[in-house]
């Protein structure tokens, strides 16, 4: 154990015996969201580095403090990547980060999610104990899976010191075409192209107060490319062109994401097949249909969860005016009793104490 995971768990230590609360932090990138959690800062971004990488096996184990856009180059170099392109948001996002809040970016309906390449995870438990779950090869998970059950998390489990990853070579040809068409227009037509073997990898329909556009990106091997564009038609964009918009995309910082003005910016995640949604205005829709954005009036939140709730689906105050810390009813759609039940305990037991991002997700967790 070195000197910089000595010093954590000397404070993870210190806090538990006294039942003081810790916030774990990295880069701040995501401070907003979820609610404010209470505490002195804990600092990951001491244990850093990336402590082994094996390209030929497409597998890489870092520590949580590393920022995200370093390993991202380092994969870069062997023309590898993290395919579900995580969001950097102000640019000092780490890993740590990454795995603890779970987000993922535009080709995420296609790619799969942050839990699904996660491969282990080592993390000091409410108790200080250093603990190691999963491994460093893709076959390896028997029983219980607790590393991915840190994806998501946001912190309230223990803290991520270090985390092993499943990583993916970069895809040989990528295009992005662009379609006027409404949202049901575009949600029909994301449906039946799913249905169809194309390499579909992320799509965004955005209504901006021009022209109501679909953006579908493709990616794949060359002829898979190629083949689709000649199919699916639409106007075809210069990727040089199209790649700075969907980085914008991933971070949320596209324009239509900037005109919220004072509004809440809300996420909300539906079945693929949704329909257009009774919205106070129409969403930015990402993920295949899969993932609405919604800017919205506080007084809102309640017709926004209603509607979410409606298709089976689940609504996040992702964003709220500057104005106010939290937003009616929370930042999060409350559990259901037997989800809260198994929540709670699983908090006690890796969080006796419950010193851990007290209150990041729950008021009580």
């Amino acid at each position: 154990m070195d000197s910089a995971l000595l010093l954590i768990t000397e404070q993870v230590r210190t806090a538990a015996a006294a039942g003081s609360a810790l916030r774990i932090r990295g880069g701040g990138s995501k401070d907003f969201y979820g609610e404010p959690a209470a505490g002195e800062m804990l600092d990951t971004r001491p244990l850093s580095g990336i402590t082994s990488y094996e390209p030929s096996e497409l597998v890489v184990t870092v520590r949580a403090g590393t920022p995200l856009a370093e390993l991202e180059a380092v994969l870069s170099e062997r023309g590898q990547c993290l395919p579900f392109e995580p969001p950097h948001f102000e640019g000092g996002a780490t890993v740590g980060g990454m795995v603890a809040s779970g987000l993922s970016g535009p080709a995420r309906a296609s790619v799969g999610a942050v839990r699904d390449y996660v491969l282990g995870v080592t993390l000091l438990n409410g108790r200080a104990e250093l603990l190691t779950f999963g491994g460093q090869v893709i076959k390896n998970v028997a029983g219980y899976d607790v590393s991915r059950l840190m994806c998501g998390a946001m912190g309230t489990l223990g803290l991520i010191t270090a985390v092993s990853l499943k990583v993916l070579p970069l895809a040989p040809a990528e295009a992005t075409l662009k379609f006027a068409m409404d949202q049901a227009e575009a949600l029909a037509q994301l449906n039946r192209w799913g249905g169809q073997p194309l390499p579909l990898n992320a799509s965004c329909w955005v209504d901006d107060g021009n022209t109501p556009t679909l953006n579908l990106r493709l990616r794949g091997a060359v002829a898979a490319v190629e083949a689709a564009c000649k199919s699916l038609g639409g106007e075809r964009q210069d990727n040089a062109d199209a790649a700075p918009d969907w980085t914008l995309c991933r971070d949320q910082q596209l324009p239509w994401f900037q005109a919220r003005g004072t509004r809440d910016l809300w996420r909300l995640s539906v079945p693929q097949t949704a329909p257009v949604l009774e919205l106070p205005e129409p969403p930015l829709v990402e993920w295949h249909g899969g993932l609405r954005w919604v800017r919205a009036a506080p007084e809102d939140a309640e017709g926004l969860r209603a509607a979410a709730a409606a298709v089976d689906g689940n609504a996040t105050l992702f964003i709220a005016d500057g104005a106010r810390l939290t937003g009616a009813g929370g930042r999060f759609d409350a559990l259901k009793p037997p989800l809260d039940r198994i929540h709670c305990q699983l908090k006690n037991e890796f969080d006796p104490a419950g010193i851990f991002n007290l209150g990041r997700m729950y008021p009580d967790f």
